[in-house]
């Protein structure tokens, strides 16, 4: 496999899990806001 291409899936691999880290994150703020 090419290691630049490689590098490239990680990197979006990367900032996918940080968007999706974020929004679960947010999601649990507004239900501990709305809820609590």
């Amino acid at each position: 496999m090419d290691i630049n291409a490689q590098k490239e899936t990680w990197s979006n691999f990367k900032k996918l899990t940080v968007y999706v880290s974020v929004t679960i994150i947010l999601v649990l703020v507004l239900m501990a806001i709305f809820l609590l």
